[in-house]
């Protein structure tokens, strides 16, 4: 399939945040999805943007059912080991399904890597729901550490009230 991966603009928040409500609903979490298309032009598009975004595109002749040429896209953005050094974290990844098995989510993939390679990055780190054997098993044919396995880490989230809880109880100035 002929495809092409380049750095998402502002432009292109429309067709990102269509994707991302996509990708909510195929795991089951459609509910979960509060950010619109203005949030992520402020945050992925500003002086010190909160994330990095590719896209994916087609040409005008391979397009979508519905007649789309952006097909999928992987947002990132940048973390620190403080054993390791610089990190990647690859938020999502996604390529809608009459798509999937054409290159174009390794060719995302394969291209946040290069990127972090760039940038010095010591690792690229993900999370997949345990259900998702299938991203699992392709991220282990690649090499990939299941670190849940290998090193019984954790993945752990303070959210809603619970920040807003945590965030109370910081020492005053």
């Amino acid at each position: 399939m002929n495809f092409k991966i380049r750095a998402a603009t502002k432009e292109d928040c429309k067709e990102i945040s269509r994707m991302i409500m996509e990708l909510s609903v195929f795991v089951k979490m459609p509910d979960q999805v509060k950010i619109s298309h203005e949030e992520l032009e402020r945050d992925g598009f500003c002086q010190n943007p909160f994330f990095e975004c590719l896209i994916a595109e087609v040409p005008e002749e391979s397009k979508s059912k519905e007649g789309y040429t952006v097909v999928g896209y992987a947002v990132y953005f940048y973390t620190y080991s403080t054993w390791k050094g610089r990190t990647v974290y690859l938020e999502d990844l996604y390529v809608m399904p009459e798509f999937r098995g054409t290159g174009i989510d390794k060719g995302l993939l394969s291209k946040v890597a290069e990127i972090a390679k760039k940038k010095q990055c010591v690792r690229l780190q993900l999370s997949v729901l345990n259900w998702n054997a299938l991203v699992r098993d392709f991220c282990a044919a690649k090499g990939a550490q299941d670190l849940t396995v290998t090193e019984g880490w954790h993945f752990i989230r303070f959210d809603g009230q619970n920040l807003d809880n945590l965030a109370n109880e910081a020492p005053k100035d």
